[in-house]
């Protein structure tokens, strides 16, 4: 077998370290937030990227597209978060698009949820890393940022 498609035992650790970091950080940070907000990772994903991308709005593929979700997992789950008041869904005027809007609900929701998930970030990661630490962590992200 050719070596260069084989990890060695090292590569495959550090690989399942990396990934299990990153998954009990995330995991901790989403857990926190849900027991607190009653909020889903997608809910929160759906209603930050609205404002943070779109003041308030976005058309449904862009939002899809910010979210690497195909078309059919995000109508599912805006449905759901329909149902709840956190958003509002209706054909763009300018196109043949639908236009994903904030509602008022959605609005409280996110600004309840922003501080704990701030703090759990601050509380599970930031507070545990040194100023070297976040110096290597940016530039392995710079280098695995395009493929």
């Amino acid at each position: 077998m050719d070596n260069m498609s084989e990890l060695n035992e090292d590569e495959m650790q550090i690989w399942n370290m990396w990934k299990g970091s990153f998954k009990r950080v995330f995991g901790r940070v989403v857990k926190e937030m849900s027991d607190h907000t009653g909020l889903s990772e997608g809910d929160f994903g759906v209603l930050d990227r609205l404002v943070q991308f779109g003041n308030g709005k976005l058309r449904q593929q862009e939002l899809a597209d910010s979210m690497d979700w195909d078309k059919s997992r995000l109508s599912h789950h805006l449905t759901r978060m329909e149902k709840r008041g956190l958003v509002l869904r209706k054909p763009s005027d300018t196109d043949r698009g639908v236009q994903v809007m904030i509602t008022s609900a959605g609005k409280s929701a996110l600004a309840e949820a922003l501080p704990i998930v701030s703090k759990a970030i601050r509380r599970h990661f930031l507070d545990l890393i040194t100023d070297q630490d976040i110096e290597s962590i940016a530039r392995l992200a710079d280098k695995t940022k395009n493929p």
